[in-house]
């Protein structure tokens, strides 16, 4: 593993005319910068740029591997770096821009490096629903490789202070555009022959895809030790804690994360209590997500005990991170 960059403290730039320029800037010299989406906060660099991708490796201790998203400001710019079927079609004329990713093959066009695409020969692409990252694309002009700006594994940010308590001295500087309103990642479909396959569930929900493509999409199956898209490795999202799943009853000292009315057996005993949402409500519980297991996490707890979520909608979202945050690392 390369080791983390070194930097002066992390810039946290506003979201405006100058903070965008001067964002636009250290993107295009091959720096790092966090930058918000409608999902999360991504970790920015020049995607053709292949030093300034092994810049995001190495400041997010993440394999070389798992390949990256690459941000564009519309679909127009993806024909030039993906080859779309027509169900790619579909889907990108429907979602984008929004929370859907698509991995299709790379065209011959395509300037996503090697290193951004994990040396694979397709590329995943993502037209980003955000005023402020559609206007840092659109000054940048090329695409944007920008995983979750965060520690490898670790939750994923939603807000400018999530990405600073991650990796404040290891990138140049965050754009600060507030809370991120999804809050869970894209959506990952490919597209690359055949049935389109959901890789990973997130903020377009199955159904809505199904919609689109007439039916459902076909599950992604087990990825294997070199995954095919983003976000697909099994010990992912994970805070410190462990995290124990379908919780009903709860240990003397575990944190807690509840979701709408459900109150298991011995909650009185939890060190720290966050909610989803009181009302039950998955769009909520998605964006409040990974704010409520960082602020567990910080509680000190050994253990983060997860009640049921229901698998509706969202909810197939939210419990695929759960799942992930729990498996063995």
């Amino acid at each position: 593993m390369d080791a983390p960059p070194s930097t002066a403290p992390t810039l946290r730039l506003a979201a405006d005319v100058n903070g965008l320029a001067r964002a636009a800037a250290l993107i295009e010299a091959g720096r790092l910068v966090a930058l918000p989406t409608e999902t999360v906060y991504g970790l920015g660099a020049d995607a053709t740029d292949p030093e300034a991708v092994a810049a995001i490796y190495a400041a997010k201790g993440r394999p070389r591997f798992n390949p990256l998203i690459a941000h564009v400001t519309g679909l127009e710019a993806a024909l030039a770096q993906g080859v779309f079927d027509a169900a790619a079609l579909r889907l990108a004329e429907r979602f984008w821009p929004g929370p859907l990713t698509l991995v299709l093959p790379a065209a011959p066009t395509g300037t996503v490096c090697d290193l951004a695409r994990a040396g694979l020969d397709s590329v995943a692409l993502r037209v980003p629903a955000h005023a402020v990252a559609l206007g840092l694309l659109d000054r940048i002009g090329r695409p944007v490789a920008a995983p979750s700006a965060n520690r490898s594994g670790r939750v994923s940010p939603t807000s400018a202070d999530h990405v600073l308590a991650d990796l404040d001295g290891r990138i140049d500087a965050v754009l600060d555009g507030g809370e991120c309103p999804v809050g869970v990642e894209s959506s990952v479909v490919a597209c690359l022959g055949g049935p389109p396959r959901l890789l990973r569930p997130g903020g377009v929900t199955r159904a809505a895809l199904a919609e689109v493509l007439g039916s459902d999409p076909e599950d992604a199956g087990d990825p294997g030790s070199r995954p095919a898209g983003p976000g697909l490795l099994a010990s992912h999202y994970a805070p410190r804690a462990g995290v124990r799943l379908e919780a009903e009853r709860i240990e003397p000292g575990e944190a807690v994360l509840t979701f709408g009315t459900f109150r298991p057996d011995g909650l009185e005993r939890a060190a720290a209590v966050e909610s989803l949402s009181e009302r039950g409500d998955p769009a909520e519980a998605a964006a409040r997500l990974f704010g409520a297991l960082r602020r567990l996490d910080a509680s000190g707890a050994p253990t983060i005990a997860v009640v049921p979520v229901p698998e509706a909608g969202l909810g197939e979202a939210i419990n695929d991170r759960l799942r992930r945050a729990a498996a063995p690392r």
